[in-house]
């Protein structure tokens, strides 16, 4: 079924076809989470709150009643609720907003999968992550300092208090090629902004040799960055992607599709030197707005600044703008790379300083790093 398919058939009759799409995603991805995501992806209009609901193969009768089924039975909600939340999560000035132990709730609900018998946890800001800012500033700020004590059994240790959580190995279609184990970081962020994003791991099987990217893993990686800028807790609109040299430009490209209606593409190419790097005339700068909204793409971030010189650079030139970063692989201090903070990436301080709205990261790598597909400059 494709999009332009489904929106032909019947609410009830998509929802139907959905929720069994999201029982065999579980089935091939072993992941609620995954098939959440799957379905956001081949479906843009369908919210995550509903997305996660597809994803445990469940109708919205079925929802409540396991709903009521995770308090014990101590509450009677009905499908009707289900529905007046995941239409709140559709459309602005309908259906009504689930309260936080309501969500809390949906995550053991929906964390149960298709059988009722898993226990993968699921954030609640997971759950609601386009609509966010349009819930009540009481359910924001608890959100917001939300952490989760609780880990399924024979899972991860918690890392929560230093500011980061282990979580399960990816899909196993992807982590056949390079994708390592996944875990939770806390980045910097905008003000009630969602810190925490998932990132994995790139394990080199062959140290201080270059790991050289598969199309299947660059992808992966663009794609992981498009559902944190989703799930940021507040909606963003872009003037302008701009790629940082060829790979950098491809991680836009596919960005401003994705995520920001098509929005202008800038370039960025650099120029080493011997005391640094310098930007080429073939740059190119779209015109914009007095105060613009950017993200600047890039491959990798390692020990030298040179995301700090591009911001300074693009400041000067849009000096009202509003600066974002999405980065696909970010260098760890030693051979550690699921990390336990932010300020253990060699590249924490320069992408501090930068002073950016808000940090995306795909992935985390060790020394030497990481090699494009078809080695993009």
């Amino acid at each position: 079924m494709n999009a332009r398919t489904s929106h032909q058939m019947s609410p009830q009759a998509r929802g139907r076809e959905l929720a069994a799409q999201g029982k065999k995603l579980w089935t091939e991805l072993g992941s609620v989470k995954g098939a959440a995501a799957e379905l956001m992806a081949r479906y843009p209009d369908v919210p995550s709150l509903q997305a996660y609901r597809y994803a445990a193969g469940l109708s919205q009768d079925q929802a409540a009643a396991r709903y009521n089924d995770v308090t014990g039975n101590q509450t009677s909600l009905g499908g009707t609720s289900v529905n007046a939340w995941e239409s709140w999560a559709r459309r602005r000035g309908q259906g009504s907003p689930p309260p936080m132990s309501g969500l809390l709730i949906l995550c053991a609900a929906y964390g149960r999968g298709p059988l009722g018998v898993a226990e993968e946890s699921i954030s609640p800001t997971e759950l609601i992550a386009e609509a966010y800012e349009r819930l009540p500033i009481e359910d924001q700020l608890a959100l917001k300092n939300y952490t989760a004590d609780k880990v399924p059994a024979g899972g991860p240790t918690s890392a929560l208090e230093h500011g980061a959580m282990r979580s399960q190995p990816p899909a196993l279609h992807i982590r056949g090629g390079q994708v390592g184990p996944e875990f939770i970081l806390t980045v910097p962020t905008v003000e009630y902004g969602n810190p925490d994003v998932d990132v994995f791991t790139l394990p080199n099987p062959q140290p201080g040799r270059l790991i050289d990217l598969t199309w299947e893993t660059f992808g992966y990686g663009v794609e992981r960055l498009s559902q944190q800028i989703k799930n940021l807790g507040k909606r963003l609109d872009m003037d302008i992607c701009f790629g940082v040299n060829e790979a950098g430009l491809v991680i836009a490209t596919f960005l401003a599709s994705s995520r920001f209606s098509r929005c202008r593409i800038g370039y960025l190419r650099c120029n080493k030197m011997r005391d640094g790097i310098d930007l080429d005339g073939a740059s190119f700068y779209p015109e914009a707005n007095e105060s613009p909204t950017i993200l600047i793409c890039d491959f990798e971030v390692k020990h030298a600044d040179v995301i700090g010189y591009l911001a300074r650079q693009l400041r000067s030139r849009y000096p009202k703008a509003e600066l974002y970063f999405a980065v696909f692989g970010a260098m760890t201090k030693d051979r550690q790379l699921d990390v336990d903070s932010f300020d253990d990436l060699t590249g924490a301080r320069i992408m501090r300083a930068a002073e950016f709205e808000a940090i995306f990261i795909a992935a985390t790598m060790s020394p030497p790093g990481i090699e494009p597909p078809l080695e993009l400059r």
